[in-house]
């Protein structure tokens, strides 16, 4: 099997699935963060949502703290701290420690999103004023704050000074695109749930980068789903749990996430359907031969610089296989 020269990563959102509790959902993050540590993955990232009973994925620094103690050498980052409900010093003092007890193990992926609806964000914002137009401040306000100490001002991180905690912009459109470009910092698309401005804003990134003491050229990541497994009638059938997750946010309802079913046309109607399968369709499906051949279809239109995955499986040890095969599908086994 021809090797598809790519590193790969994992997004995680620390779902709760049906009858587990909050703190088994979290073993089960860290179980997962061992596993593919294991099999080489390059880093591992948990996302930042509020008031989402589905999840517990609201204290992400946490997390990753937690996650950095299970593990031994793999990245781990978030994916991402949401700036408009924190400050720029209280994020590079919490990542700042956490690299001085983790050193090169940090990452820090920023997004402009409150991870939310509006009435959860507004509890949890920092000042009442819309936060989302000084994120590219705040940016750069992180960049000052982990860079050396002769560039700062009265106001610093400690211990964040010095750390260079690497920077990842995120995004869901063509405005992130920009300013990650601007910066000259790597930029992650989130084409696992909103896959309609990917190819632009990839475009876009490259189009406009601009080098910096960060990177030398463009460095892109993008999340996309992975559901792999021994045939490609099982992944279609582990990929309902998928589909009842996007569903799950398209209604507004709170459901852990659910066991796979036989038939999703008895659980969702025609325009449910379209409107899940419009944010799903950036997915790796399949078995090995299948997912080898839509990665390599993939990265020959669009050649990114590295794969993160999130993989919405319902059964723990069928989700570390999708991961495995998916690994063995880059590697070439």
């Amino acid at each position: 099997m021809a090797t598809i020269h790519v590193p790969v990563s994992v997004l995680n959102l620390a779902p709760i699935r049906e009858g587990q509790t909050s703190k088994q959902a979290i073993e089960a993050m860290v179980d997962l963060a061992q596993a593919v540590e294991k099999m080489g993955y390059r880093r591992y990232w948990i996302a930042e949502h509020h008031n989402t009973a589905t999840l517990v994925s609201s204290a992400t620094s946490i997390l990753i703290k937690h996650t950095l103690e299970h593990t031994r050498h793999i990245s781990v980052g978030s994916g991402g701290i949401m700036l408009p409900n924190h400050s720029p010093l209280e994020v590079a003092e919490q990542f700042g420690t956490m690299a001085t007890i983790y050193p090169n193990r940090v990452d820090l992926g920023l997004g402009r999103a409150p991870g939310t609806d509006m009435m959860t964000a507004n509890a949890l914002r920092r000042s009442k004023n819309d936060s989302i137009y000084t994120f590219p401040n705040d940016v750069k306000d992180l960049l000052t704050y982990f860079g050396p100490e002769n560039q700062q001002a009265y106001v610093k991180a400690y211990p964040g000074v010095g750390t260079n905690i690497p920077i990842y912009i995120l995004g869901s459109s063509t405005d992130s695109a920009y300013l990650a470009a601007s910066l000259g910092l790597p930029y992650v698309f989130a084409s696992h749930f909103a896959p309609r401005y990917m190819e632009e804003a990839i475009s876009i990134y490259r189009k406009y980068f601009q080098r910096s003491e960060y990177l030398d050229q463009p460095y892109m990541i993008v999340c996309l789903n992975v559901i792999a497994a021994e045939t490609n009638e099982e992944a279609k059938w582990l990929s309902t749990t998928m589909q009842q997750f996007f569903l799950n946010v398209i209604r507004g309802t709170q459901n852990p996430l659910q066991p796979p079913v036989d038939d999703m046309d008895e659980v969702w109607n025609p325009s449910e359907k379209e409107m899940s399968t419009s944010m799903s369709n950036v997915t790796l499906l399949g078995n090995k031969v299948t997912i080898q051949q839509q990665l390599t279809d993939f990265q020959e239109k669009y050649g990114v610089n590295e794969i993160m995955a999130v993989s919405y499986i319902f059964d723990p040890e069928k989700q570390k296989r999708s991961y495995e095969i998916l690994k063995e599908v880059v590697d070439g086994k």
